[in-house]
């Protein structure tokens, strides 16, 4: 019976390797450092993606702009146009009208040259025209048309607002703002990778210190039995190990759920199959000798992000705002002209010859007599968003001097924070080394073992913590300027590379 089953305990555990090595052999060991993951996140991930589509929808819709200060060239077409059916026709003579039978084919086709003006808000146009009339009752016959070339003008003369014209001042720098919001969403990409790098980094350190520990506690509460039997330890002493195995068990179980919640997170953000890759993390060796000045770094973050360019958009905005509500409140008029040449004759030849004259002038005038104030209103309500968007911006520019003097502050102190962190680790594991060997020698006691423990726990995870907390100051003040600190440039520089990419 015995040799039955340790024949199925034999192929269990053959079976469960089996599986174990598959598994090994689908899953992908990826050993990246920092900079490694910070670049596979801005090339792969779905938010690098989705920043560049956004920033190519705003491109489009600037070439947009664009075109509408270009000339453009339409052609329209009408054919067929048919008609068989009664119509009223009144007598001019009379005034008597009469239902008469339209049975007539009319077929056109134009094309005109078309130039907005964006300094006046007029619109120039270049225009030639063809159309023929087919009449088959009660007699059948066809007419020809045509308008060989023809220029019209149409200019509002006062009381119009001119969209174009601030759209010329407005859309150029919307666009170098989609550019500058590229370039942040950008580091704001580089920002969470940092993020969710450490938090696995966290995990994995933690799910390492939780195994170490509960070997090291497995041997010292093996030794403590033999030291109990002979009255050398305390039941009590002996209870507190083995509850702190216990509590090492149950963090390691807790800690292999964090750190596969974070592989995946990290996996699924760097464009990895959650299921197939396995990180080996590295901290980073070195942390750069960095002092910034708060003069500096302010200067750049109004010089080079889209702070500035936000607040001039805000005020433009609200000023077109009030030149259209002033332009909608008065009298309106506008002029029409239309020069060129038109002929009309029973063959297409004909119709183009000795062309005659052809002028249209018109000249319109609205004036609103009474409107119960409601123009007036709206300027003024106009003029009254422009005062809130200045105090808004004051207010704004007041908020984002504290901000960046703060996180200045924290980053200039945070080399320091690490330094000390990290030779606080060197000397908590050193206390631990020799906790441990004190207590197999017997001279030291189980509560003392445990702090010794808990302290080196402490010290490795604020350790990570403040390194974290070094590169999460500094690239989040890259973000906010949009400069590299370590290499002393503008992140400006390499927009057309990452469009490209």
């Amino acid at each position: 019976m015995k040799s039955i089953v340790l024949l199925a305990t034999f192929f269990l555990f053959q079976q469960v390797y089996s599986q174990e090595k598959r598994q090994a052999e689908l899953t992908l060991t990826e050993h990246l450092n920092l900079q490694e993951v910070i670049t596979l996140a801005r090339q792969r991930s779905t938010d690098a993606i989705l920043y560049r589509h956004q920033f190519l929808s705003a491109y489009w819709q600037y070439r947009s702009f664009r075109a509408e200060l270009l000339p453009s060239l339409n052609l329209g077409l009408v054919a067929p146009n048919f008609s068989h059916s009664l119509v009223a026709l009144q007598n001019s003579e009379t005034g008597e009208y009469k239902y008469v039978q339209d049975y007539a084919m009319r077929n056109s086709v134009n094309l005109s040259i078309d130039q907005n003006i964006a300094a006046t808000g007029g619109k120039v146009a270049l225009y030639s025209s063809l159309e023929r009339l087919d009449q088959f009752e009660p007699q059948r016959y066809h007419l020809y048309n045509t308008n060989p070339v023809s220029i019209t003008y149409t200019q509002p003369i006062f009381g119009s607002f001119n969209k174009l014209k601030w759209d010329k001042k407005i859309e150029p720098e919307a666009y170098e703002r989609a550019k500058i919001n590229y370039l942040e969403a950008m580091e704001g990409v580089t920002v969470k990778a940092v993020d969710l790098f450490f938090t696995l980094v966290s995990a994995q350190q933690k799910m390492k210190m939780a195994r170490t520990n509960y070997q090291n506690t497995e041997k010292n509460y093996h030794i403590a039995q033999e030291r109990f039997k002979i009255g050398t330890v305390t039941q009590n002493d002996l209870m507190q190990l083995e509850l702190r195995m216990l509590n090492d068990g149950m963090t390691i179980s807790q800690m292999e759920t964090e750190v596969k919640t974070a592989q995946f997170e990290l996996a699924s953000f760097l464009g990895y199959p959650q299921s197939g890759v396995n990180f080996e993390l590295t901290l980073p060796e070195t942390i750069p000798p960095l002092n910034l000045n708060y003069s500096d770094v302010y200067e750049l973050s109004i010089r080079n992000t889209s702070f500035k360019l936000d607040q001039k958009i805000l005020l433009l905005r609200a000023e077109m705002a009030i030149a259209q509500a002033k332009a909608n409140r008065g009298a309106q008029a506008e002029f029409f002209a239309q020069f060129g040449l038109n002929q009309s004759a029973a063959e297409l030849n004909g119709s183009y010859r000795n062309p005659q004259d052809q002028e249209n002038v018109r000249l319109g005038i609205q004036i609103p007599l009474m409107d119960w104030g409601m123009g007036k209103g709206r300027v003024k309500t106009a003029q009254s968003q422009m005062n809130v968007i200045q105090t808004q911006i004051k207010q704004q520019l007041t908020d984002h001097q504290q901000d960046i003097m703060i996180r200045v502050l924290q980053f200039n102190n945070q080399a320091t924070q690490c330094r000390i962190s990290e030779k606080a680790n060197e000397v908590a594991q050193k206390r631990y080394d020799l906790s441990m060997e004190l207590f197999k020698k017997g001279t030291l006691s189980v509560l003392e073992f445990n702090t010794a423990q808990t302290e080196k726990d402490e010290a490795v995870s604020r350790f990570i913590t403040e390194v974290y907390n070094y590169w999460k100051y500094y690239y989040s003040l890259q973000q906010s300027t949009l400069y590299n600190f370590l290499e002393t440039r503008n992140i400006s520089e390499d927009f057309d590379k990452l469009i490209q990419n």
